[in-house]
């Protein structure tokens, strides 16, 4: 599963916007894919003469509203773009910052509070394990209570309440001083030769999608073949079985080694088989721990 990434925001700071921007993406879906860009890929694909080439991706979710019930669709992505409006003159960024933290708040403690009550009836019936979650609940609730958020707690959490406020949440200011996302989404769609002529350098996007992978920590590895030369993303620290299982559950299932190089040492050899010849290319089982940039060729049997 890709990671992913939900954005709120409140009515009319340009939430939508930045979903299309990132995604390309048009209607009521409010679901989409927004590229991860690497400046490899494309010299890792070169090498191997890749007829495709697929950058890593992360899932993206829009909510149209700030309410706990919209709020609690966004339970279980990875990370939170918030989106400020900094256009209008109407309202202060750090001000709707601070709105959307209490909105979150208050879904949390919306969602304990309906935990609570449905676990305190199934504790009827005398079972020890849900009477200590009960206490629990009524703890976290007291917090919540109390103005305090959950990502205050240094208590280890029960995973099944997947919380807001504990989420990294990363700010985008729509407007001069942070980005113009009508003119992003308006250079989405043209193609990249238009959109690189309008453009100064990169896309602003591209420092969102940096913020977002320095955040969840993550690493990106390459699969490169003939046929498809594609980007992955790993958190750090993450091992090679890891790694086979995020290109396909077979993979890891049947694991049986994977021959790893790095990224550059392939460019500078030309090919696979040079680099072998030279000794870059080594073998590794599935504890490897897999670094930023890694090319690995998974060897399974199913």
């Amino acid at each position: 599963m890709p990671l992913e990434v939900g954005i709120v925001g409140l009515p009319s700071s340009g939430k939508s916007t930045l979903f299309h921007a990132l995604t390309g993406t048009r209607g009521s879906g409010d679901v989409g894919m927004a590229s991860i860009p690497d400046d490899r890929l494309g010299r890792v694909a070169a090498v191997v003469h890749a007829r495709k080439v697929t950058p890593a991706s992360i899932r993206v979710v829009e909510v149209r509203g700030t309410g706990p019930a919209l709020l609690g669709n966004l339970r279980q992505v990875d990370a939170l773009l918030v989106v400020l409006d900094g256009f209008s003159g109407t309202r202060e960024p750090a001000d709707d910052l601070e709105t959307l933290k209490l909105e979150l708040l208050v879904a949390d403690r919306d969602h304990v509070d309906r935990r609570l009550e449905r676990v305190a009836k199934q504790a009827k019936s005398g079972d020890q394990r849900l009477r200590r979650e009960v206490s629990e609940l009524e703890r976290l609730l007291a917090h919540l209570d109390s103005g305090a958020s959950l990502a205050d707690r240094r208590e280890q959490l029960p995973p099944e309440l997947e919380p807001l406020t504990t989420k990294p949440l990363i700010a985008v200011e729509n407007g001069p001083g942070g980005i113009d996302l009508k003119l992003e989404a308006e250079l989405t769609d043209m193609t990249a030769q238009e959109a690189a002529a309008f453009r100064d350098g990169a896309s602003a996007l591209d420092e969102v999608v940096r913020r977002l992978k320095e955040r969840l920590d993550l690493i990106a590895f390459f699969t490169a073949g003939e046929k498809e030369t594609k980007a992955w993303t790993l958190r750090r620290g993450e091992n090679a079985l890891q790694a086979a299982a995020t290109v396909h559950s077979d993979l890891a299932r049947g694991f049986i080694r994977c021959e790893v190089i790095r990224w550059d040492d392939l460019v500078e050899a030309g090919s696979h088989s040079e680099a072998a010849r030279r000794g870059l290319q080594r073998l590794e089982g599935k504890a490897y721990v897999v670094q930023d940039g890694d090319v690995l060729n998974i060897r399974f049997h199913v």
